[in-house]
């Protein structure tokens, strides 16, 4: 009978020898936690302490808590992600792009951020620079994603991919106000985070949430982009002619 191994078992399975992350596992784990966001959630699953305990390398920790550390490396190698969309992508392959790289991810990384920002306050409520109201805001972002993106995958994008209507002007219309106030929120968001620059001797979570938040940055600013520029116009000036019935007769193409 095949039995699937448990991620803690075979802790000290070797690398392979052709394996790239071999100087992955030699790094402090703290490190990792630092430069690879969405890192401490796995740490965070397997219960490898990258905060106080973040000195010791990835290796040693995944020794100590009896975890798989091949495993535990192609989990982190999943971390990095392709942010180009296929090249000549159709609206079918850019949605799927959209979806799986920027929509999945978006869902991955604000209930971890919201953990890290929550703890951060409570443990450094007394440091003269923690970000009072980050986790709130935070909340806040994730529910208004949650709403946007639900209203894009039930409705709009299944439109576009069945090829338009001369009516997708009107949700496109509302996605890019959406996408406005989530330009707000960044802003917010990145004034009170000093742009992601932790304060000096601050702790490694302290350190990830504020690497967390810039890639979220990063990540919502090229999905709206995405949307904004490259998907969203294949669409409007069609349903605008469909619209008008002659673009040519209304003044549209004016």
């Amino acid at each position: 009978m095949n039995v699937k191994e448990s991620p803690r078992m075979n802790a000290r399975q070797d690398i392979p020898a052709n394996d790239s992350f071999g100087t992955l596992s030699e790094q402090p784990i703290g490190q990792i936690a630092v430069e690879r966001p969405g890192a401490t959630a796995i740490f965070r699953r397997l219960k490898l302490d990258f905060c106080c305990g973040g000195q010791v390398s990835l290796r040693q920790a995944a020794l100590a808590k009896q975890v798989d550390l091949t495993a535990l490396l192609r989990d982190l190698a999943a971390l990095q992600r392709e942010d180009e969309p296929p090249p000549a992508a159709t609206a079918t392959e850019l949605i799927d792009h959209i979806l799986t790289r920027y929509h999945a991810v978006h869902r991955e990384q604000l209930p971890e951020l919201i953990r890290m920002a929550r703890r951060v306050e409570a443990v450094h409520r007394d440091h003269p620079d923690v970000p009072t109201g980050l986790a709130d805001l935070l909340e806040r972002a994730e529910q208004e994603l949650l709403d946007h993106m639900a209203k894009e995958e039930q409705i709009l994008f299944p439109v576009l991919k069945a090829g338009g209507s001369a009516m997708v002007v009107y949700p496109i219309g509302v996605m890019r106000q959406e996408h406005s106030s989530h330009g707000e929120m960044l802003e917010h968001l990145m004034g009170m985070t000093h742009d992601g620059t932790p304060p000096q001797g601050a702790c490694n979570t302290w350190r990830a949430l504020y690497a967390g938040i810039a890639q979220l940055s990063d990540d919502l600013v090229n999905h709206i982009h995405l949307e904004n520029n490259v998907l969203f116009p294949q669409f409007e000036p069609r349903a605008a002619a469909q619209a008008c019935g002659s673009p040519a007769s209304c003044g549209c193409a004016a």
